[in-house]
């Protein structure tokens, strides 16, 4: 029983992620979700009693799976000793890998949405929080001086890049433009961000 009901929530969450990517928050209605999922009206409120719950739900199981899938790929290479021209290449691929499916659209539509729904701004807090913690991670594993305040700024850069992927079409720079705050980062802070920490 557990786990059908499980089963439920999310295929309801599936739903909502298509059809925010698909139809944007306003296209997101308990009918069209229930005929996407396969489940009845009622076992969407049951799960989600309001619509900020749901919403919510979809944008913080978005954001576990994606850092759960990146944080896989980080632990595939830990051991390979990185540089950090490895790391912003790799970057790069892993952010052209992405198809721009409307679940990978609805985080986006999302975020815009908590600015104007202060009910989400907690979820996308989560969510950027996550972002922010693998980055620190992965930065203060290749060396890099002063990783805390690089952060926000290289996860910043990465969102905003992919974001103008997105809507344009076009191909980003994205290796490069890691590489460049990673330098910067590495003189800035009076290291070279290939050396080794102390």
């Amino acid at each position: 029983m557990v786990s059908e009901l499980s089963s439920v929530r999310s295929r309801i969450i599936d739903a909502t992620l298509y059809l925010v990517g698909t139809e944007g928050v306003a296209g997101v209605t308990n009918r069209r979700i229930a005929s996407r999922a396969q489940v009845s009206p009622g076992s969407i409120t049951y799960h989600f009693p309001t619509q900020d719950d749901l919403l919510r739900s979809a944008l913080t199981h978005f954001a576990d799976e994606e850092t759960s899938r990146l944080r896989e790929i980080a632990e595939t290479y830990r051991e390979q000793s990185l540089s950090v021209q490895d790391a912003a290449a790799l970057t790069e691929q892993v952010a052209e890998s992405l198809a721009f499916s409307a679940e990978r659209i609805a985080p986006f539509e999302l975020y815009v949405q908590a600015g104007r729904d202060p009910n989400l701004r907690a979820a996308a807090a989560e969510c950027w929080r996550a972002y922010d913690a693998l980055t620190f991670t992965i930065l203060t594993e290749l060396g890099i001086p002063d990783a805390r305040a690089l952060t926000r700024t290289l996860v910043a850069t990465i969102a905003g890049l992919q974001l103008r992927r997105l809507s344009t079409g076009e191909d980003a720079d994205l290796a490069g433009a890691v590489l460049l705050l990673l330098r910067q980062a590495g003189t800035s802070g009076g290291g070279d961000p290939e050396s080794e920490p102390d």
